[in-house]
């Protein structure tokens, strides 16, 4: 898992995986007749969708283990506090907010999270030195995030809370799961760790979604296989994440993240016909998000205190 090879393809399949959802999550509302404004059922059909990745990873690993893979007492804990941030908090804003924008300016705005990243582990936990290349790389992403907003008249004044918000505060849920991930996976099979947290993550937002009055229908094979696929998303490029994050640096693996927007723009454009939205803004924004990554990732750094793997 640490030759270069095999980091550069599992870390391009997982930016490939995530980068799909973008598109299909709103073809899924499509499929299921969720409309844009149904919150409800909006956090009930995430809810479904994780459920059945923490299904499928823990099915997965138990295969590759030849063992059943199960959370031990003090790795509960841990698990649950991963759920919070990952799961739970990350993707109720994600799948609220991608309803209220387009899928091109979402995984924009979504190329984000490695910048949050910085921020969190290097200014708020101290993990790493936050020095200038850092510095310089963020302001530059985020000129991108900027000029996607951009329209003839100026910016666009149609941003809004909870669309391109949430789609912004999901990036910091994201933020924190990846330093709580790249913790706890030095201890704990990151297999486990991403299938149980996906399984209570959605039993919450499930919960949620009933209680808040929402409803799915998956009367048709297009739906009920939309839903299969965007499990197999989380619970595949998830884990395999995760792997690459307990064997690598987090460099190594985070400097493919710029990948992310790019799939998710291309194939929003095609999937979604949003091609209308792949202007000059948009190509330009997606450079300069792409080289702020690339800047952050190899800006030099020291790190500054090993992190504990017990807590």
């Amino acid at each position: 898992m640490q030759k270069t090879v095999v980091v550069w393809l599992g870390a391009l399949v997982c930016c490939l995986l995530w980068g799909s959802a973008f598109p299909c999550i709103k073809l899924g509302y499509g499929f299921s007749e969720i409309a844009a404004g149904d919150t409800a059922s909006q956090i009930l059909y995430a809810g479904m969708r994780f459920t059945l990745a923490g299904v499928a990873a823990i099915t997965i690993g138990s295969i590759m283990k030849r063992k059943f893979i199960y959370p031990q007492a003090e790795a509960v804990p841990k698990v649950l506090s991963l759920s919070l941030f990952q799961t739970v908090l990350q993707y109720m804003f994600f799948y609220i907010g991608l309803a209220h924008t387009t899928g091109v300016k979402a995984s924009i705005i979504e190329g984000m999270n490695v910048f949050v990243v910085v921020f969190v582990s290097g200014v708020l936990l101290k993990m790493e030195h936050v020095g200038a290349g850092k510095i310089i790389g963020c302001i530059i992403g985020f000129a991108g995030v900027v000029l996607v907003n951009i329209t003839g008249s100026g910016i666009d004044m149609n941003m809004h809370l909870n669309g391109e918000g949430f789609i912004l505060l999901s990036t910091v849920a994201y933020a924190f799961s990846s330093v709580l991930l790249k913790r706890y996976s030095k201890k704990y099979d990151p297999v486990m760790l991403s299938g149980y947290q996906f399984i209570i993550g959605g039993v919450i937002m499930t919960a949620a979604g009933l209680i808040l009055g929402g409803h799915i229908k998956l009367a048709g094979a297009a739906s009920v296989a939309m839903l299969i696929y965007l499990a197999l998303v989380s619970a595949v490029a998830y884990s395999l994440w995760g792997i690459l994050l307990k064997y690598n640096p987090v460099s190594k693996v985070s400097v493919f993240g710029f990948m992310n927007p790019v799939f998710g723009v291309l194939l929003s454009a095609v999937l979604l016909r949003e091609d209308s939205s792949l202007g000059i803004n948009a190509i330009i924004a997606l450079v300069l998000v792409c080289a702020g990554i690339y800047i952050v990732n190899k800006a030099p750094g020291k790190k500054l205190r090993k992190i504990r793997s017990d807590k």
